[in-house]
């Protein structure tokens, strides 16, 4: 994931929930980031909306999700790809309720 124009790179310690779309916590200066061994890289839109972001253990990306929102600002679709895992895309109506048949809960990963 990278920053595409629009596009602000901000950076936290965690995220928090179990419904997408996870809310990123305690938020750091870059400069900070020498010090840190685990962070989140978080991307967000020209309104303040969190598109995605990257979960940065020891120099490799571990996590990332990527997020689309409906016009109504709730969300359309979330891709969650893991460590040496499958991508795992869901799709949410216009409501931001998954679509039948999927699971929009995410385990908190430590």
């Amino acid at each position: 994931m990278s920053t595409d124009a629009g596009q602000a790179c901000r950076f936290f310690v965690s995220y928090t929930g179990v419904k997408l779309p996870l809310r990123l916590v305690t938020a750091i200066a870059p400069e900070q980031l020498s010090n840190r061994n685990t962070f989140i890289r978080g991307y967000f839109d020209a309104a303040g909306v969190l598109t995605g972001f990257e979960k940065i253990v020891y120099g490799e990306i571990e996590l990332t999700h990527s997020y689309s929102y409906h016009a109504s600002g709730a969300l359309s679709r979330a891709e969650i790809v893991m460590l040496h895992e499958d991508p795992v895309t869901l799709n949410f109506d216009e409501t931001g309720a998954p679509i039948a048949g999927q699971d929009a809960s995410v385990k908190e990963a430590s």
